[in-house]
């Protein structure tokens, strides 16, 4: 296998995180849904990573997966044949004119009818507009949710997934997730409250915190899962709690805790 440019640099950002992090490859076949040898694979290029193995890795190291994501969608496209240049146009022999004096002679036409900045400036078109349909600012991926395939292997079911992270047991995937409650708490603070059907499992997902704000969900089974926003690295970012066994949010209890402040709950 022939690995391009872009593939080529996307392996080699994931090794290098891998290698900063000392995570094994069998540290990484046991926290992820992806076996020891496929990691090996992806590493090395040998194989096209799946976008949840390279959210997976992130998660598990803390690496801000943006510019990495993007990288991805670049090699995506290489690898589904999206990004293949437009094939040169064949050239059409013509009948060979006598000589002209250089006043008379036409501007020069491509001889297959189309002049050639016009056929890449369709194909530089094309490839922008997958960039730009990525890269839209929408943190759930919706835009790619009608084309990304459902994940149909996680790594974990009900309470084999109990206080692991959905994103790195492919719980988190496009189209595996349902939104069941939605609530802006104090500072613009975002919860939600997300069911994974496949998984079995509920968790929160948070936005807006700023370090040392707390996230803590409980189940009436009694269950309890919670996440810290740790200094300026995950302010303002995503954060989830890890995944909770259940099949529904009925009775759940959502409270954000901010230094200095009493606890503001929700319920379900």
């Amino acid at each position: 296998m022939t690995v391009s440019v872009v593939s080529g640099q996307l392996a080699e950002r994931l090794r290098e995180i891998r290698e900063r992090s000392g995570l094994s490859l069998a540290a990484l076949a046991a926290r992820t849904p992806y076996s020891k040898s496929s990691w090996e694979r992806y590493l090395n290029g040998k194989k096209p990573a799946p976008r949840q193995a390279v959210e997976a890795l992130c998660e598990l190291t803390g690496t801000p997966a943006g510019r990495l994501l993007a990288l991805w969608e670049l090699a995506d496209a290489e690898w589904s044949g999206r990004a293949r240049p437009v094939p040169a146009p064949v050239p059409v022999p013509v009948p060979e004119e006598p000589d002209r004096p250089a006043t008379e002679r036409p501007a020069p036409v491509s001889r297959s009818g189309v002049r050639w900045w016009a056929v890449a400036g369709a194909g530089v078109a094309v490839v922008c507009l997958a960039v730009v349909a990525f890269l839209d600012g929408n943190p759930d991926g919706r835009a790619r949710a009608a084309t990304e395939p459902l994940v149909r292997n996680p790594g974990c079911r009900a309470a084999g997934c109990e206080g692991r992270s959905p994103v790195a047991m492919g719980c988190g995937g496009a189209g595996m997730i349902t939104t069941l409650a939605t609530h802006t708490a104090s500072g613009g603070r975002r919860l939600e409250l997300r069911h994974a059907q496949l998984c079995h499992t509920v968790w929160v997902r948070t936005t807006g915190l700023l370090p040392g704000d707390r996230v803590e969900l409980s189940l009436p089974t009694g269950h309890t899962q919670q996440v810290t926003a740790e200094g300026r690295r995950d302010a303002g970012q995503y954060l989830a709690t890890p995944m909770a066994a259940g099949d529904s949010g009925a009775g759940a209890r959502i409270c954000l805790e901010v230094p200095g402040s009493r606890p503001e709950c929700f319920t379900g």
